[in-house]
């Protein structure tokens, strides 16, 4: 028999909405596997069971009494450690804020909950993000479900491990480099980043900034739309929300796959890649290929860049951090610091280069999908690596040049401006997950995600490629 806690947020909302289950019962479920599985992994790092126990009766008084039922009614999610969350401890993993409680929610946050979500727990991120292995000096690292003597990813690590394991129903998440979609892909998830503007950010340094965006998690394509409807909004005080006011559809419907122009691509054209992660992706093409219109191994041009990135990163870094580098060094891990000291080696004219190169790359990518509806490539470069080192330092024997550059898989869409989703796509040759993105034009939000509705029922018939589920 399905325990609560193994449902997915679809399902349980449905059993709800109909009072077949109580939203008690889903979190006192959600609360016993996070009582078991966590300290295995530690992905939840602070953690209310009062308030978790308070919101849930509240959702069944109002199920019972005939009320109107919000999207996630009663449905527990899992936040983030770098958003704020009233009453709950909230560090953005830095020995900053180690003992830092909000009084109000922020932006997000305040979707989620406004739309009946019963929020009382953070999930584990690296320090301010920064970093694609969830671990810091507050709570240390979150391990991978699959094996617990590796990393599940970053920075949104937390979340995807907690997803894995069955201790939430659905979590936020962010993106800049891959902070969605890498873990994602480690832990055997669904990540979705959505267009800028869909899911507000309004908390920001730099406000036009295009590149750094929240999303959300789920266990499945349908569970992490569902979440996203509910975090979507037009917020003013997001530049970017006006321009991106795309309605998203109210049912996700299943697109027809045989009239969709695929192009896939194991490395972008710039990527460093494991060989054995290309030649995995290239027998999963193999299976899956058949079912689209076309499918044509290409790529955009992505020009220079991981110096564009490098650049454009490095002036979003001073610009978050530079107080802090000046003035709490040592309270600050080696990634912000190494990301706030490259940046300011950079000067004016490296940051006009850096800006047209990035529009030029914006240009390339967009003119790619007049021939195609999506990209597809892997989601993570190489196989979950042991969670003891900080990053990934070398692929097929060539040393990377920064603690980033393993991540181009993701930071190259990043820079062109996309959509994208992170899909489980069985297991790769050390039988850990696997994961591919689905890659189209910001705006394409709708049309995407019905694409990727589709290719996930694809993939789960399928014990090749079908999502794994971890044995701890």
């Amino acid at each position: 028999m399905t325990k609560p806690f193994e449902l997915s947020a679809f399902e349980a909302r449905q059993l709800i909405g109909k009072k077949k289950l109580s939203s008690l019962e889903l979190v006192e479920s959600c609360l016993g596997q996070i009582k078991k599985t966590n300290p295995k992994i530690n992905a939840i790092v602070a953690l209310d069971k009062a308030e978790a126990i308070k919101q849930a009766k509240e959702a069944d008084r109002k199920t019972l009494k005939g009320e109107k039922l919000n999207l996630l009614h009663g449905i527990p999610v899992g936040i983030k450690d770098l958003n704020m969350v009233r009453n709950l401890r909230s560090t953005s993993g830095s020995l900053l804020n180690k003992d830092h409680v909000p009084i109000n929610d922020d932006a997000i946050v305040k979707n989620i909950r406004d739309e009946g979500g019963i929020i009382f727990c953070k999930t584990n991120t690296p320090e301010f993000g920064a970093g694609a292995n969830t671990t810091n000096r507050v709570y240390g690292s979150t391990l991978n479900p699959f094996d617990t003597k590796k990393s599940a990813a970053g920075s949104s690590g937390g979340s995807a491990a907690a997803l894995a394991c069955d201790m939430i129903t659905m979590a936020n998440g962010s993106d800049y480099a891959g902070s969605l979609r890498t873990p994602a892909s480690f832990c055997a998830v669904t990540g979705y980043r959505p267009s800028p503007g869909i899911v507000p950010t309004v908390d920001s340094a730099v406000s036009l900034n295009p590149f750094s965006v929240q999303g959300p998690m789920g266990k499945n394509v349908k569970d992490t739309f569902l979440l996203l409807q509910a975090q979507s909004d037009i917020n003013p005080n997001d530049p970017f929300s006006s321009l991106n006011a795309i309605s998203l559809p109210d049912n996700l419907l299943e697109t027809d796959l045989s009239s969709v122009k695929m192009a896939y691509s194991s490395d972008l054209g710039c990527a460093p890649v494991d060989k054995e992660i290309k030649k995995i992706f290239y027998k999963k093409i193999e299976t899956i290929k058949s079912n689209f219109k076309t499918a044509i191994n290409d790529h955009p041009n992505f020009l220079d860049i991981h110096n564009c990135f490098e650049v454009i990163r490095g002036f979003n870094y001073v610009s978050s951090h530079g107080k802090k580098y000046k003035n709490h060094k040592k309270l600050l891990g080696s990634n912000v610091i190494d990301d706030v000291e490259k940046g300011l080696l950079y000067n004016i004219e490296d940051l006009a280069w850096a800006h047209i190169e990035q529009t030029n790359i914006f240009k390339n990518f967009r003119k790619f999908f007049e021939d195609f509806d999506v990209l597809i490539s892997p989601s993570a470069s190489v196989s979950p690596y042991p969670h003891t080192k900080l990053f990934v330092d070398e692929i097929n024997g060539k040393k990377m040049p920064t603690y980033k550059r393993w991540l181009a898989l993701s930071y190259a869409p990043t820079m062109a401006i996309p959509c994208a989703w992170s899909l489980p796509c069985g297991l790769d040759h050390l039988n850990m997950p696997f994961g591919i993105q689905l890659i189209a034009p910001a705006g394409n939000d709708a049309k995407l995600s019905e694409i990727a509705i589709a290719l996930e029922n694809v993939l789960n018939s399928n014990n090749e490629t079908k999502r794994p589920r971890p044995k701890i």
